[in-house]
């Protein structure tokens, strides 16, 4: 009686015959994924000025969330300084990040 003899990758080869299929399934799931940018208040945005200013003045690191198309991502570093034509923050790491995409920060 002969050995069973296994087709390995080649039995798979139909779910990966549509052109692209792999894309667009990844471009798919990755849109799935978004939210909305939340909305802060005017006392939320105090807060996190008065954070963002005395991590300037004291050099200390800080973590950063920021929302950057339709995720939430978070960064940490320490602050060099605040581009106020580009209204950018510029930090030590080599890094730079637009205000308006902060969400939170934390010491």
């Amino acid at each position: 009686m002969p050995k069973y003899r296994d087709r390995g990758i080649i039995k798979w080869a139909p779910f990966d015959a549509l052109i692209s299929y792999q894309d667009v399934l990844k471009t798919m799931l990755y849109e799935r994924g978004k939210r909305e940018k939340p909305i802060l208040t005017d006392d939320q945005y105090e807060i996190l000025n008065r954070h963002i200013s005395e991590a300037m003045i004291t050099k200390v690191s800080i973590s950063l969330t920021y929302y950057e198309d339709g995720y939430f991502k978070m960064m940490e570093g320490t602050i060099k300084r605040y581009d106020e034509i580009a209204k950018k923050l510029i930090f030590v790491e080599g890094y730079s990040i637009n205000i308006h995409q902060i969400i939170d920060v934390r010491d």
